[in-house]
């Protein structure tokens, strides 16, 4: 039968609505907890339910007998670090597009590994792990699939790099910096989900393309690279004094780039006559 368009709609948000309730004692618990850490700590329990429901209801709506199969987490080891390899490397090339440009404007002053501590690095990795593996299970895990149950291939990958950039806070910045934030995120969803498509359904490629980008930034910010103060929000990305590069001209030149060079490839195949992944 396929999953509902209710069920799609409700079931991660009543995840993280749970996730929330049940860590709300821990304010009391701990009086020294910050509210941000208490929400991180509710989307934590959030990801756990997720990750305990989610065969179940891929079984019941998909009709899917290998749960995470379907959703791209479980492959050959060699094809997992295949998929992961070439998803950090995609991420090394935007990144290095960002901080050239930076270094190119004299917005930023290159420091190196020597300003970061290991407690930072510490830290990069797990944005690395966590938020790219939790964000890709949802976005191009679970919705783009539960989407393709529904309606056509291509509104399909269109509606979940749309729900992915709504759900962002991309309207802090405000004005056209909102407007470039958004943009930036509509074309990481886009490339995030071709990425999968492109690695025959494995989801991590995406994970290493999205976790190596936050992780990657983060690093950077931290102590890699000194962002001066006439660095243009166009160039740097909005958010001021903690800027978004995805939202700048030049991430948006570097993923649609990554656009742009996936389709020449993908028609220089064709002409070859070699098969080619579908969308």
């Amino acid at each position: 039968m396929g999953p509902r368009w209710s069920g799609t709609l409700l079931y991660v948000p009543l995840l993280y609505g749970l996730g929330w309730l049940l860590v709300r004692p821990l304010a009391g618990l701990a009086p020294g907890l910050r509210p941000d850490q208490v929400d991180l700590a509710g989307a934590v329990v959030a990801l756990v339910l997720l990750l305990l429901t989610l065969p179940l209801r891929l079984r019941r709506a998909w009709g899917e007998s290998q749960p995470w199969r379907a959703l791209g987490v479980l492959a050959p080891l060699p094809v997992v670090l295949g998929a992961f390899g070439r998803g950090l490397l995609r991420t090394l090339a935007l990144l290095a597009l960002v901080v050239g440009a930076l270094l190119a404007s004299g917005g930023a002053r290159w420091i190196g590994p020597g300003g970061l501590d290991g407690g930072e690095v510490l830290n990069a990795l797990a944005l690395m792990v966590g938020v790219g593996f939790a964000e890709e299970l949802v976005f191009r895990g679970w919705l783009w699939g539960e989407l393709q149950h529904q309606m056509a291939p291509r509104g399909a990958l269109l509606l979940q790099a749309a729900v992915f950039a709504l759900v962002h806070p991309w309207s802090q910045p405000g004005g056209l910096g909102a407007v470039g934030l958004l943009g930036g995120l509509l074309l990481l969803g886009l490339n995030l989900a071709l990425v999968r498509r492109d690695d025959g359904g494995v989801l991590w490629g995406a994970v290493g393309l999205h976790g190596g980008l936050v992780g990657g930034w983060f690093a950077l910010q931290a102590g890699l690279l000194e962002l001066l103060p006439g660095a243009p929000p166009w160039l740097a990305g909005p958010g001021g004094s903690q800027p978004n590069p995805i939202g700048g001209l030049v991430g948006w030149i570097g993923l649609g780039g990554l656009l742009v060079l996936r389709g020449y490839l993908k028609q220089r195949s064709r002409g070859d006559g070699m098969p080619t992944s579908e969308g």
